[in-house]
């Protein structure tokens, strides 16, 4: 939001502004010309003042004339036809021209105008009046011409901006919020459509909302289907391998020792479709559920030390070892059998893909700040490529293409366990080591 929002409206409230500025300056130089152009005028005005400001004079001598000069910002002063100040400032005779017409003398202050007048008694008097220069600036103009409208167009132009910027940016942020979803999983977010008859019902990002409403609409769908195939599958796969099983055990009874190695083989290739079914049922009824319920205190503790003896004797197997440190005493609430489950995998895919004769380190401590229960698990085998550690969580990933069952199992553990622990509201993730190897961080929240 803040980029695309920010852009728009200062692009626009910036441009609407220029204008009004420019064509404001433009009219303010072409209506209002300088002083050169407007003589007359004044003149006219000036003749009128002089005869007013006689006329003061005349009523109330100096007195009145000061209080004529008082509403005024010129300085006025009133000269006899001897060249001597009557009233006013002092104005030097040198100022002003001695044939007795309108005259006018700059000096460094301003302007000196001199205008003849005669008072109802006949006398005849210069009335001068002295123009101070006013400094002015095309910013000046703006300001004093174009105030108060010049504050109202901007003001009045940023309401506006900000209306279409929010026309234009509203769409492209709930589409935004809505893809973030999809991509963490919530087949089921959507973007509101305007309602019908609204003035933006068929606009460009009302199609375009449509649009990604009707995708995600499919992908859940599909989504949907491949999992209620694959639950459907896995439960009828599993009467037709008890059958298996029965007769692979008749055939022991009745089969000579030339056949024991292939009656074998039989057995371990239906374990393994076995032990395929079970966790793909496991995680279709984990994919199914919104959430746990039933939470109880689980030890992480006590679940370790419980599940560490079958780990190591897996471990022995392999030529490896495990060391286990706990920093802390950590409970959280959740179901023990998939935490079990979920921590069972991660250990077991370290122990398969470390080096012989390395150790699997396993660490439980506790973030206070994020009240989590922090569990690391530290492998030393090849590691994995930095853009593939947050694909080893999808079902059925396998770094190994090819698929080679002595490489790995069916890559459906990790994907167990992620969905474990997104069902705890804890995280998981894979990080390559500095020194070789990988480890994965299960964070789940502490109790209470």
């Amino acid at each position: 939001m803040r980029s695309l929002f920010f852009k728009i409206f200062i692009i626009f409230w910036i441009a609407q502004s220029l204008i009004f500025v420019i064509s404001t300056s433009l009219i303010v130089r072409h209506r209002f010309p300088r002083s050169a152009n407007i003589l007359d005028p004044a003149f006219g005005s000036l003749r009128v003042e002089a005869s007013q400001a006689v006329k003061a004079y005349d009523d109330g001598g100096c007195r009145g004339f000061q209080a004529f000069s008082r509403d005024r910002h010129e300085e006025l002063s009133l000269v006899d036809d001897t060249g001597s100040t009557v009233c006013g400032n002092v104005v030097a005779i040198s100022q002003l021209d001695a044939s007795g017409a309108v005259s006018g003398r700059q000096t460094d202050s301003g302007t000196v105008w001199a205008f003849p007048v005669t008072s109802a008694n006949g006398r005849t008097y210069r009335f001068v009046d002295s123009v101070r220069h006013e400094h002015r600036t095309w910013y000046g103009d703006i300001l004093h011409f174009a105030f108060p409208q010049l504050p109202v167009a901007i003001a009045i132009g940023g309401l506006t901006t900000l209306l279409l910027v929010m026309i234009f940016t509203r769409p492209v942020i709930q589409l935004r919020e809505a893809a973030r979803k999809l991509a963490r999983g919530e087949l089921g977010a959507r973007v509101s459509e305007t309602h019908a008859g609204s003035f933006f019902k068929d606009d460009e990002f009302q199609g375009l909302v449509h649009d990604f409403n009707h995708m995600a609409e499919r992908l859940q769908s599909l989504v949907d289907a491949q999992k209620l195939l694959l639950r459907d599958v896995s439960h009828e796969l599993r009467s037709p391998l008890a059958r298996v099983n029965v007769a692979l055990e008749l055939s022991r009874e009745d089969a000579d020792l030339t056949m024991s190695a292939h009656l074998d083989r039989i057995q371990r290739e239906t374990e393994r479709l076995n032990q395929l079914i079970g966790q793909l049922l496991t995680l279709s009824s984990m994919e199914a559920a919104e959430n746990l319920g039933n939470f109880e205190h689980v030890s992480l503790n006590k679940l370790l030390n419980d599940m560490l003896p079958d780990a190591e004797y897996e471990a022995q197997q392999r030529e490896t070892g495990i060391d286990f440190k706990a920093d802390c005493d950590c409970v959280v609430e959740g179901r023990r059998e998939l935490l079990y489950r979920a921590i069972e995998n991660v250990i077991r895919n370290a122990i398969r893909y470390t080096q012989p004769k390395s150790r699997v380190e396993i660490r439980l401590r506790k973030d206070g700040i994020a009240r989590q229960a922090l569990l690391e698990v530290n492998d030393r085998g090849p590691g994995i490529p930095e853009s593939e550690l947050e694909s080893i969580f999808r079902p059925f990933y396998r770094l190994d293409q090819a698929r080679n069952a002595q490489t790995g199992g069916f890559g459906v553990g990790l994907a167990i366990a992620e969905r474990a622990v997104k069902l705890h509201n804890g995280q998981i993730r894979a990080l390559n080591r500095a020194g070789g190897g990988t480890t994965i961080q299960i964070s789940v929240p502490v109790s209470a």
